[in-house]
């Protein structure tokens, strides 16, 4: 079974046991058809489905099939010469990579699915960089090669600036009236032609073929001795180096990340899949060497949490890698804080079905059912401590909604749901208050908070209204008041109300808040009044006169008077309030907008469009400087007003290829006139 019929194995050498292998790339690369290929050509399912039609293992959600795309990571489990292998579609989208984030420390190898397409090598970039500073071993799949309209050699110069380590050719391709019809493996100095969703078949190996083999062969032996000594002494001698030498090279290599190795073919027609599937078999290392990456070991059971998933019927799934010794259903497992719980089973995942197991051994990828309280990213053990997990940390998102239900009595539904969501996806981020008390979802892209909207409603029967979340717009002063009288006098039988306060107003100090001074002197106001004045003024300051909380105002309180009976703090409050009202509408009030540092990483040719955006935006533009670690790339430091950042990534992205994004952090308020001032003023009032 395969694209060559003689199952050799180098040396002994391949790793043993079960494998979890991620497939990574781009946007619409095609790694939820290579894995339709996968488990086609394994067995797992009868022929393939289609992601347009939405009948994919991988990509079984509601949500997934509405947006014709993968929203979150999917597992499958099949077997391939004896092996079991689980591998995850990892989501392309930008959005999603914290899904991906979560995956990476537990896989033994990533295959990295691309095409030659020159708009994608960015996006391509960012996720080789990601398994790179993993330590991930990878091998890069170079999808649609049917359609390929340039020469291979031609292809890895456009791809080559994506990768830091070198990309080895392990194929190249034969090509037959302008179409890749196969390949000659630079391995096993065999040529194949493809037969579509079928092995393929070899072919002699002759003619322009063969030259054109000896010259990729030596060149790919050329890279591999770059880290032998012996092969490279076989190369200075012309000897030809044993073959079983050759693939350990490439297996160690690859586990040491000091290449990465390129094969290719079409996912849509299953050619190419067994090569490489074969090359995972071969050249992949096995859970001993990712627990070791991990520095997992010690006592008992370990297995590293990839992913959270909340099931209809079934409850919490924790999807988990057991990197270290057995785990039986009902275990026991200790989690980061130290909490222990007991899992409700064991079950093999197969997209959105799943088959209950007695046991679990090192290597396998199995849900863990109803560990209420275990999260994304944490080793569980059924030692008495579990091992530190690697961290995932979770970026600052890039964009925000507010969501309310459009029905009130699922306040607390919503509440409950989008906790569910966070804890399938960390990079959400729900926040509540702000001036409105409104509820923020937040995340990493327009479509990540498409695909949440999109769960509320399936599954969890939750419509909401979205809109813009407020902006922080305050309002200072610009003028003194002085002498400024609030008085407060109610009678309505009994005892009264009586308090009478005199204030001084003055600006303060950008930055500086409500600065409250008491010069009371003779007693005119009792002592244990002023506090309940300075709470009066506090309180008012929550709404100025353009009906935003006032910052940066210095009160002073000069003057009062009391009585002695229907006095009261409830009083002293009121004519504290009267009187800061009184007082702000005669000082000039000024709206203040914040004002957020933004640091925006972007690829080097995109850094002038870049700018444009920023100055469209009323930014500020700071200057800018070459990324620090990242080749290619620069990052551009700018002032932005909050309301010109709301939707400032879907801009980026469609300026950087879908690769650009920023942080930002506020920085100071700043003074808004005219129209955009007054239109904010008349807004708010309505």
């Amino acid at each position: 079974m395969g694209d060559d019929t003689t199952g050799v194995t180098p040396s002994g050498r391949r790793a043993s046991g079960p494998r979890c292998i991620a497939l990574v790339g781009p946007f619409q690369s095609g790694k939820t058809t290579l894995l339709e290929a996968i488990l086609e050509r394994t067995g797992a399912i009868p022929r393939m489905g289609s992601v347009d039609a939405g009948t994919t293992v991988s990509d079984a959600s509601a949500e997934a099939r509405q947006l014709r795309m993968s929203v979150e990571a999917g597992f499958a489990t099949t077997r391939f010469m004896g092996d079991d292998y689980t591998f995850v579609d990892c989501p392309g989208s930008i959005d999603a990579l914290q899904d991906m984030r979560g995956v990476l420390p537990a896989v033994d190898a990533a295959v990295v699915v691309c095409e030659a397409d020159e708009r994608k090598v960015p996006a391509l970039g960012v996720i080789l960089r990601e398994l790179e500073e993993r330590g991930i071993p990878r091998i890069l799949f170079i999808n649609k090669i049917d359609k390929a309209s340039r020469r291979l050699r031609e292809t890895l110069q456009v791809l080559r600036p994506a990768s830091r380590v070198p990309l080895l050719l392990r194929q190249i391709p034969i090509w037959s009236n302008g179409i890749v019809s196969g390949f000659v493996d630079l391995a096993l100095e065999r040529a194949f032609v493809y037969r579509e969703h079928a092995a393929s078949q070899v072919i002699p190996l002759d003619g322009e073929d063969l030259a054109r083999e000896k010259e990729a062969r030596f060149s790919m032996l050329e890279t591999l001795a770059d880290h032998d000594d012996e092969l490279m002494e076989s190369l200075l001698s012309d000897m030809e180096p044993p073959r079983d030498r050759v693939f350990d090279d490439l297996g160690r290599d690859l586990a040491a990340g000091h290449v990465v190795p390129v094969l290719f073919g079409s996912a849509l027609h299953t050619n190419g899949v067994l090569r490489l599937l074969k090359a995972l078999r071969h050249d992949a290392p096995g859970v001993e060497a990712t627990a070791r990456r991990l520095g997992v070991g010690g006592e008992g059971a370990n297995a590293l949490v990839m992913k959270t998933f909340h099931t209809p019927h079934g409850g919490k799934l924790s999807v988990a890698r057991v990197l270290s010794g057995r785990l039986a259903e009902g275990a026991v497992l200790t989690g980061a804080a130290g909490q222990a719980e007991r899992t409700s089973g064991l079950f093999r995942l197969f997209g959105p079905g799943t088959e209950k197991l007695s046991e679990a051994r090192a290597g396998d990828t199995v849900g863990l059912g109803k560990l209420d309280h275990v999260a994304t990213g944490e080793i569980l053990s059924t030692g008495r401590t579990a091992p530190a997990a690697p961290g995932v940390a979770s970026p600052q998102p890039v964009i925000a909604v507010a969501v309310a239900p459009r029905d009130r009595k699922d306040d607390v539904k919503l509440g409950l749901a989008l906790a569910k969501l966070r804890d399938e996806d960390p990079s959400l981020v729900v926040t509540h208050g702000g001036d409105g008390g409104e509820m923020v979802l937040a995340g990493q892209g327009e479509m990540q908070l498409r695909a949440a909207m999109a769960r509320l409603a399936g599954r969890y029967g939750i419509q909401v209204t979205q809109a813009r979340p407020a902006i922080g717009y305050r309002e200072t002063i610009r003028r003194s008041a002085t002498a400024v009288r609030g008085r407060h006098r109610k009678q309505s039988g009994g005892h009264g109300q009586f308090g009478d306060v005199v204030i001084d107003v003055a600006p303060g100090a950008r930055g500086t808040g409500f600065v409250f001074t008491d010069r009371i002197v003779g007693g005119v106001i009792p002592r244990q009044y002023i506090p309940a004045v300075r709470d009066g003024i506090a309180e008012a300051l929550r709404k100025g006169p353009l009906g935003f909380p006032v910052v940066d105002v210095a009160v002073t309180l000069t003057d009062g008077s009391f009585h002695a009976v229907d006095s009261s703090d409830m009083a002293f409050q009121q004519a504290g309030r009267i009187a800061i009202q009184e007082a702000l509408a005669a000082c000039q009030p000024v709206l203040l907008e914040p004002v957020h540092r933004v640091e925006i990483a972007v690829p080097s040719d995109a850094t002038a469009r870049i700018n444009a955006i920023v100055s469209a935006r009323r930014g500020q533009i700071l200057g800018f400087d070459a990324r620090a670690g990242w080749p290619g790339w620069d990052c551009v430091a700018a002032l932005l007003p909050e309301a010109e950042i709301g939707d400032l990534i879907v801009e980026i992205r469609s300026a950087t290829a879908g690769v650009g994004s920023y942080t930002a952090i506020f920085d100071h308020l700043a003074e808004l006139n005219g129209r955009e001032a007054d239109r904010i003023v008349q807004a708010r009032a309505a």
